[in-house]
């Protein structure tokens, strides 16, 4: 298994390697180093970050599913939709895994061989409401006035929590300047009121006696399509065996979850997130599954990705509708779960 996941506190670094490597095999140079030369057995994928949420993701990895599909995956965490969306266009990665918003905005800024979604993995957001002290009745009108860090302007995060705090009519104070790899540790550091966090993250920081879980963003505001999978048009039309056995994987992966307890979960996901306890990755698989945070038809839904536009719409962020059909594919999920629940 070539399983690598790259770090917020040196992707740049390893990025900027990356990136020298690549324009060094365009050139023909001869370069003596693993991974310049692009093996046909390898799937790059870039995750917007590393979390529990994306379960099925690892467990499609380490159940074999993956291998049974004649292929093994390269994982590098991108720290952004933003930077994901940029290792696919320029070519660093394969597939994009990251929120649908990035294609929304890589569209209508004309961009050539743009990349469409052929599957989505979270049907909300993924993300809980972390407090320094505990609120048992916590109420969303408790953040008014408040500072709370909520991720990158432009991204589905941050767009969907500001929904939410519209929908309850509450004004808070919102962080805007940290990068998404980083919220956690600068709410460690005294930034902010609240921080928003994904899983295995919050529940190890409430585990360490740091904070307190005080509420779901993602049961908050509903469902909408949240982490999906994209790659150029080019790269789907010449790898559609490959995009096929990432969306049977996947799709298999999440019917093992909703099929066995979080305990057994839990234990698959350990090799994943080196430094975290089993019991935090239990609590996780079952907050996530206590939300109904995964599809089991990856197929995105039309009506589910107008709602998206809409968010995107109330946040600012959307410059004109874009047709569903110009950017997602679902032929693909669709077969695939026929053939999986038939």
């Amino acid at each position: 298994m070539y399983y690598q996941i790259l770090r917020s506190k040196n992707y740049k670094v390893k990025k900027l390697f990356t990136t020298i490597c690549a324009l060094a095999c365009a050139l023909t140079i001869p370069l003596s180093v693993a991974g310049c030369n692009k093996k046909s057995d390898v799937l790059r994928i870039n995750e917007v970050t590393h979390s529990v949420f994306y379960a099925p993701l690892y467990l499609a990895d380490a159940l074999g599913y993956f291998k049974e599909e004649g292929f093994e995956i390269e994982l590098t965490n991108g720290g952004g939709a933003d930077k994901t969306m940029a290792a696919v266009l320029a070519g660093e990665a394969d597939i994009g895994f990251c929120g649908p918003e990035a294609v929304v905005y890589t569209y209508t800024g004309g961009t050539s061989d743009a990349p469409m979604v052929f599957g989505q993995m979270t049907k909300r957001d993924g993300s809980f409401l972390v407090g320094r002290t505990e609120e048992k009745n916590f109420d969303w009108n408790n953040l008014s006035g408040k500072t709370v860090i909520a991720g990158r302007p432009g991204g589905v995060p941050f767009m969907t929590f500001e929904y939410v705090l519209k929908t309850a009519d509450v004004s808070a104070n919102l962080v805007k300047n940290i990068d998404f790899n980083m919220t956690a540790a600068a709410f460690e550091g005294g930034t902010g009121d609240y921080c928003t966090m994904f899983e295995p993250a919050a529940s190890s920081y409430v585990a360490a006696g740091k904070g307190y879980i005080v509420a779901s963003v993602g049961e908050a505001a509903g469902e909408i399509p949240y982490t999906c999978f994209m790659a150029k048009q080019s790269y789907i039309d010449e790898n559609g065996d490959k995009v096929r056995g990432l969306l049977r994987a996947v799709t298999k992966a999440t019917k093992y979850i909703n099929e066995h307890d979080s305990a057994t979960v839990a234990n698959l996901l350990v090799p994943y997130f080196d430094g975290t306890d089993v019991n935090s990755l239990k609590v996780s698989v079952e907050s996530y599954s206590k939300i109904d945070a995964w599809v089991t038809n990856m197929a995105m839904k039309e009506s589910a990705f107008e709602r998206l536009l809409d968010v995107i719409d109330l946040a600012g962020e959307l410059e004109k509708r874009v047709d569903f059909h110009n950017i997602v594919l679902t032929d693909y999920a669709n077969k695939i779960y026929n053939e999986i629940y038939a």
